[in-house]
């Protein structure tokens, strides 16, 4: 069963690489999934929720949510599962990024990208929190557009990083009440 289900995600990637790839958006989705853009957009999203006091709880959910993930992808799971990389294993399937050297499962650009959305959405105005969920599917789609993931990777890193994201606005919610409760005179 595993294996058919692997075989699947490799004949899905090969479909996407033969069907959905063309010159137009491989530059754009190139540039948008190489780590450091993602990571700077992020960095900057939180920066500028801190600058404000309104939303400077979402700032610190989503910032909590980045750590939490990449903490739980990267350094845990991806060692536990040691999952190969799609390209090491499906022939003809091609790259279109620096490759990378960790394991493919889970994806951490999925789980990093909705760990910060999540907090976002939950905290903020859907204004706000939508954007952000949709740049989250962007970079979580690009994963398998690049060749560096397969859909399960992808989804299962999107699930982890909504879990994080959650998790953080949980836990920068206690902190945040224990502060007021601190802060009342009787």
């Amino acid at each position: 069963m595993i294996e058919k289900f692997s075989l699947f995600e490799g004949q899905f990637l090969l479909w996407v690489q033969e069907n959905i790839r063309n010159d137009f958006l491989t530059p754009l989705v190139c540039f948008i999934t190489k780590t450091k853009v993602m990571a700077a957009f992020w960095a900057i999203v939180i920066l500028m929720l801190f600058a404000f006091k309104k939303t400077r709880k979402a700032s610190l959910a989503s910032g909590g949510a980045a750590v939490l993930s990449y903490l739980t992808c990267n350094l845990l799971l991806k060692n536990l599962f040691g999952r190969a990389r799609p390209f090491t294993l499906i022939e003809g399937l091609s790259v279109l990024t620096k490759l990378p050297t960790d394991a493919s499962f889970p994806s951490g650009h999925s789980s990093f990208c909705f760990a910060c959305a999540t907090a976002i959405f939950i905290l903020l105005p859907k204004k706000f929190g939508i954007p952000a969920l949709v740049y989250a599917v962007i970079i979580a789609l690009t994963r398998f557009y690049v060749g560096v993931h397969y859909p399960t990777d992808v989804f299962c890193g999107a699930l982890i990083g909504i879990l994080c994201g959650a998790a953080s606005v949980l836990i920068c919610g206690k902190i945040f009440a224990d502060r007021e409760e601190g802060c009342t005179t009787e």
